[in-house]
């Protein structure tokens, strides 16, 4: 089955109902995020490594707990396919990374992580949502983005954020190649930045990973999450694979 763009707009607003894009970081609004007792998710989805026949889906949560996934090829999830649950603890960051085999070339998925609370299984997340297209075996045109250095410099989320990654979600491309500087780990970032005509950029967020050159795992961690708490990156990600 192929979904049309109707469809595809359709899946973004029903996203934007339940707080799709807006489940993880930042944004979170407070029913979604319910109280503390419930699990939330931290930095979106993320999809890549995809071909005409699988694809690689990943998501991170605020606490241990248990992720159940299902996909599916259609917005409804009417044909959803369950996948065996993984569990995420500190080990990996809290974060979780699956492999979705056997699908069919050419198609939307879409799919939805849970959290269950490893300390209290019924305690449940609200679902959050993704998409990504499997490679085509036969020949058509294919749309995508290129770009790279992301963050770099100590130019960071202002109060805009990172629109480019909301225009290239805009247009839809099949995948986006990111060539380089995921992050810049290297180079600190200050609150403000001087300009030359006399003005100053202020990032409006600062982690304190960021602060300082990444010397251990943690900090490298860090540098990556940074980028995930731009809402811009987010609703890319969830709509777009990436290839690093």
């Amino acid at each position: 089955m192929k979904l049309t763009e109707t469809t595809r707009r359709r899946f973004l607003s029903a996203m934007g109902a339940v707080g799709g894009f807006a489940v993880a970081g930042l944004a979170t609004p407070y029913y979604a995020r319910g109280s503390s007792s419930r699990p939330f998710f931290t930095s979106g989805v993320q999809s890549g490594d995809v071909d005409s026949s699988s694809g690689v889906i990943w998501a991170r949560v605020d606490r241990p707990s248990r992720l159940h996934v299902e996909y599916s090829t259609t917005d409804k999830f009417s044909n959803a396919v369950h996948i065996a649950p993984i569990d995420v603890t500190p080990e990996t960051d809290l974060a979780g990374k699956l492999l979705l085999q056997g699908l069919p070339a050419d198609q939307d998925i879409f799919y939805r992580f849970r959290a269950a609370d490893l300390q209290d299984v019924n305690s449940l997340s609200e679902p959050i949502f993704g998409q990504f297209r499997t490679a085509p075996l036969q020949k058509r045109s294919v749309r995508f983005a290129w770009s790279g250095d992301t963050a770099g410099q100590g130019w960071g989320i202002d109060d805009e954020g990172m629109r480019t990654y909301s225009t290239i979600a805009y247009h839809r491309p099949d995948f986006m190649i990111h060539s380089g500087d995921t992050v810049y780990a290297d180079n600190p970032m200050p609150d403000e930045i001087g300009l030359r005509d006399g003005g100053v950029w202020k990032n409006r967020i600062v982690t304190d990973a960021k602060r300082e050159i990444a010397q251990t795992l943690d900090q490298f961690r860090g540098q990556w999450a940074y980028n995930l708490l731009d809402e811009h990156v987010k609703e890319l990600n969830a709509v777009c694979p990436v290839f690093y």
